[in-house]
């Protein structure tokens, strides 16, 4: 009987032609970290900004001994840094949302931004062994400051803060269906 494996290969070796290379698998990526998403990453940010802050504060503070006050404190530290112009309610801009000219308001921190800011704390919060019950950054206090920024600012910018109402089901139905 012919063996036909031992034919071909004397057949490549005398016609020397090139043997195909055996087929592999691919290879799978040297294992990576998994991705982090944005806000994840803002998240981490965050945390470790409160926990400077905490370690910065005069006398330092602890983690265990933050409450609403000091939330709040931290929240009103930040103002320094932000971008969005409030008006002062002496100011002649007041209430316009697109003044003509430059005026002396102070910049503060966006109210979305703070609002922002204090849902990523309290999930970072709970994330580092922190009870839900005790989670400073979901205090009452915090809650009022957040409200207070947010009307001031609106106020200020002679545009008024509407929550967006929820519709139920029967009534997206049939806003679907009209249009």
């Amino acid at each position: 009987m012919l063996d036909v494996y031992n034919t071909i290969n004397s057949v490549s070796q005398n016609f020397s032609i090139p043997s195909a290379p055996p087929p592999t698998l691919p290879v799978p990526p040297p294992s990576s970290p998994p991705m982090v998403s944005r806000y994840e990453l803002q998240k981490r940010r965050d945390w470790n900004t409160f926990g400077e802050y905490l370690r910065n504060h005069k006398p330092p503070l602890i983690l265990s001994r933050c409450s609403g006050a000091n939330i709040l404190e931290f929240l009103k530290y930040l103002d320094q840094f932000g971008k969005t112009k409030v008006h002062n309610c002496n100011c002649p801009f007041f209430g316009d949302p697109h003044p003509p000219a430059p005026c002396n308001c102070p910049l503060k921190q966006a109210w979305g931004s703070l609002d922002a800011l204090i849902g990523r704390l309290r999930a970072a919060f709970e994330e580092n062994g922190g009870r839900t019950e005790t989670n400073p950054f979901g205090s009452r206090a915090v809650r009022l400051y957040l409200k207070e920024v947010r009307d001031t600012q609106s106020k200020a910018r002679g545009i008024a803060y509407e929550k967006k109402k929820r519709r139920n089901i029967k009534q997206r139905i049939s806003t679907n269906i009209c249009d």
